[in-house]
């Protein structure tokens, strides 16, 4: 297809740096300060040149063919603060990296245009969501880990990664991550996690080689979209421990790639199996490493947005 020159607001640093990878132009507003969606391509990632940052009141300047919104604030206030009348009437696709929210099943998404495309990152997300008129499409996630990294599981610990845990603790499990921290070597890297005794911020460039030290990684979320820490560790060939909701079922087996259940008691004992069975983490690190090649691959990402590009825009 075209290269088409596309706008987004820097909302999520991982999933941008996988965006990142689909060769078109494109355009990053920034603000002084670095207000919510406006910090252009950040410090933490290594980003190709084709994604640029513009100043945001010369965006209305710059000739677009798309517009991705990601949050309620894109889509009703900065869109209609930075863009001219004639990039408003663009095409938009709304990119939703959510679980509905405050109900799981009644919650009418924001967006309700049926000349929009609502993208959602899981099948679960798209299932749950009320999306009213608005079209949808699935497009799973993908991670741009450096390829060369692989997992050793030398580190008699475990390691949940996640950022600002206990600023939603009953949703990111920050309860559930402090339970097992009880009984088992486990520590948490991310933003703010050095507020309860975690390592803090690791840049992006450097965290993938940082964890596949660790012999795996546990992830406590309840109810969120399917983790990209997940993804990540099972691209480098780690295995997970997780809870057994959401799109989480799907992608892991029990015993095959890590450990799924929604009782803590039985996931802190898998985590101290592991421990003392590098052997066994090894194994079902490959498997998932297998899993992450087939179904979280960088060329199925980009084709699948590709597609989504050509949905909604005018054909070259």
């Amino acid at each position: 297809m075209k290269r088409l020159n596309i706008l987004i607001w820097h909302i999520h640093g991982s999933y941008l740096n996988s965006l990142a990878r689909i060769e078109h132009n494109w355009y990053l507003p920034v603000k002084p300060g670095c207000p919510e969606g406006y910090m252009g391509r950040g410090t933490t990632f290594d980003m190709p040149e084709y994604m640029r940052e513009v100043p945001a009141e010369l965006v209305r300047d710059v000739h677009l063919d798309l517009v991705i919104c990601q949050t309620p604030k894109n889509y009703f206030e900065d869109r209609f603060e930075i863009l001219s009348a004639e990039q408003r009437g663009l095409p938009v696709i709304y990119l939703e990296h959510n679980t509905p929210k405050p109900h799981a099943c009644d919650t009418r998404h924001p967006v309700d245009d049926p000349e929009v495309l609502l993208v959602h990152v899981s099948n679960y997300n798209r299932l749950m969501w009320d999306n009213g008129r608005t079209p949808t499409l699935v497009i799973e996630h993908s991670v741009a880990n450096d390829p060369d990294i692989r997992y050793n599981g030398y580190r008699d610990h475990g390691i949940t990664v996640v950022n600002g845990m206990q600023k939603r603790p009953r949703i990111a499990g920050y309860d559930l991550f402090l339970r097992a921290r009880e009984e088992l070597p486990l520590v948490a890297v991310g933003m703010e996690t050095e507020l309860f005794d975690g390592l803090g911020d690791i840049p992006y460039r450097d965290l993938h080689r940082f964890i596949a030290d660790y012999r795996f990684l546990f992830s406590p979320m309840r109810y969120t979209s399917l983790p990209l820490a997940v993804i990540e560790a099972m691209t480098i060939g780690m295995p997970v421990v997780a809870l057994a909701t959401t799109e989480l079922p799907g992608v892991i087996s029990h015993g095959e790639h890590g450990y799924i259940s929604c009782n803590i008691d039985e996931l802190i004992e898998h985590m101290r199996f592991l421990l003392a069975n590098r052997e066994e983490a090894v194994r079902l690190g490959s498997n998932a490493r297998a899993v992450a090649q087939e179904r979280f691959g960088l060329e199925r990402f980009v084709r699948d947005w590709n597609r989504a590009f050509a949905l909604i825009t005018p054909p070259a």
